[in-house]
């Protein structure tokens, strides 16, 4: 599935993914390929993923962290729309 992380400066991330973790309203939820289409809120947490064609740009790369293949990205709030394999986070 493809990831699209989008901040107020940048798209920080465009990228093949397997796997998504993100701090939702209601408590942390994780996605997989093929996920039902959702929307949204998101609050202040770690957006996590996974993947084994993970790209990120030079220039965003010390936004992230990555921990044994799995990166990170702390956020302070946001919306997620997951819909035909493809998810889009607005993150502050």
């Amino acid at each position: 599935m493809i990831l699209e992380i989008v901040s107020p400066e940048a798209t920080l991330l465009h990228s093949e993914v397997d796997l998504i973790a993100v701090p939702g309203i209601n408590g942390d939820f994780q996605m997989l390929n093929n996920h039902a289409p959702i929307v949204s809120l998101l609050v202040e947490g770690t957006v996590r993923f996974k993947g084994e064609n993970v790209k990120i740009e030079k220039q965003f790369a010390d936004n992230f962290t990555n921990t044994n293949g799995e990166y990170a990205l702390s956020i302070k709030s946001g919306t997620i729309e997951m819909k035909e394999n493809k998810i889009i986070i607005l993150a502050d």
